[in-house]
């Protein structure tokens, strides 16, 4: 365990925050009372997420959301780890957690709660004994997910199995594999999800997720949004979107995207992340007919390629993220915090450097400056994607938020 910083232990919660909304809330919450921890860092992804698209709104304006709840600290998830797979999702976020260097508890959303079933799934899915269960499963057309699975259930039963099915389980053993990888001596936490599951369009008395909150927000329900999320974080939200920076929506570059994807040669498809078995030539030629994204989705998409997956690539491709990218972590970036994270930073000597402005990237390696310049590029297309047009260069000029 880490030695104590500012007056108590720190919990660590890897989240995307988009938009923050009273489940997150709850989540901080159950994090402090369960861990005793007084200090909360948060690793949010940037203004790109996982499911392969944009953030609605800019990243200091929701890291300045998280303080406003509870975060003491906010730190940034680079984009090849932020717009990754599960693994590398959790890889980027835990790898920053432990080089931060005084964090104790790793906090997390479950579907299950039971951290020892968690660990015995996490236990399962690195047992090399699944592996030729797994790829001959893969050779028969199965999905990773759905392949990884199936083998875990044929060697160690359905409830390890079940545990895979769930994408919130899902993320939390791939958390707990990469402090087992790093050897951590992080405590994971599994908080039980509150209210309504990941994804889902329903609502629990005050509690929907962020994809019914994105919905209502840039449809008709604005009003009604409201309902689910903090006081604070839905002025905030509205004043952005009164400003026309929110919501952002990746369909505003639509014809952007394709054109850049039209302009790739194979070789430059096969060195995206997340390319295997040629399925590059498969985006390659399912390009050059497709007249929308949805369309290019939804022809390259088969058993073995998820459209999450695909939504992925296709946003690597436009926002320039390659395989090598994603290699290691060069620095870990402050996006904001309070004198709380002011007085943990002041205590700690992290494993990276730390930056919080464009000015301290110039004495940083040259990988770590090409990973922050990667990041400055892909926030620069984002802001194309707002309802009115941004400005360039917000990256290198914004300041940390001070809360």
């Amino acid at each position: 365990m880490n030695e104590s910083v500012s007056g108590g232990k720190t919990a660590a919660i890897i989240a995307e925050y988009n938009p923050f909304h009273n489940g997150h809330r709850h989540h901080i919450k159950r994090t402090l009372e369960l861990t005793g921890a007084e200090n909360t860092v948060v690793i949010m992804s940037g203004n790109f997420v996982q499911r392969g698209d944009c953030a609605i709104a800019d990243k200091f304006s929701r890291a300045q959301m998280a303080l406003a709840q509870g975060a003491d600290l906010v730190l940034e998830l680079p984009l090849p780890f932020a717009c990754a797979g599960a693994e590398k999702f959790a890889s980027g976020g835990v790898g920053i957690a432990d080089a931060l260097g005084c964090v104790d508890y790793l906090s997390f959303g479950t579907e299950c709660g039971d951290a020892e079933q968690l660990k015995r799934a996490a236990d399962a899915v690195s047992d090399e004994c699944i592996k030729p269960e797994l790829d001959s499963l893969l050779s028969q057309g199965m999905s990773f997910a759905s392949a990884r699975t199936e083998a875990v259930r044929r060697l160690y039963g359905n409830d390890t199995a079940e545990i895979l099915c769930m994408p919130n389980n899902t993320l939390a053993v791939e958390y707990i594999r990469a402090l087992g990888r790093l050897n951590s001596d992080i405590v994971p936490v599994g908080i039980p999800r509150a209210g309504v599951g990941h994804n889902s369009c329903e609502t629990s008395g005050d509690i929907a997720s962020a994809t019914a909150i994105r919905r209502m927000l840039a449809g008709e329900g604005r009003e009604e949004a409201g309902r689910y999320l903090p006081e604070r974080t839905f002025r905030m939200l509205s004043e952005l979107m009164a400003e026309g920076k929110a919501p952002a929506d990746l369909l505003r570059t639509e014809r952007a995207i394709l054109s850049r994807l039209r302009s790739m040669t194979r070789e430059q498809l096969a060195a995206l992340p997340d390319i295997s078995e040629g399925l590059e030539n498969r985006i390659y030629d399912c390009v050059r007919s497709a007249c929308s994204l949805e369309e290019l989705y939804d022809s390259v998409k088969s058993k073995r390629y998820s459209h999450a997956r695909i939504r992925r690539i296709v946003l690597s491709a436009f926002l320039g993220v390659r395989q090598v990218h994603s290699q290691s972590l060069g620095y870990i970036r402050i996006l904001g915090m309070n004198e709380r994270g002011r007085q943990l930073l002041s205590r700690t000597r992290p494993k990276l450097p730390l930056i919080s402005s464009y000015r301290q990237v110039s004495a940083l390696p040259q990988e770590a400056r090409n990973q922050y310049m990667l990041e400055c590029h892909a926030d620069d297309l984002w802001s194309l994607m707002t309802p009115s047009i941004q400005p360039c260069g917000a990256d290198m000029t914004a300041k940390m938020i001070v809360f």
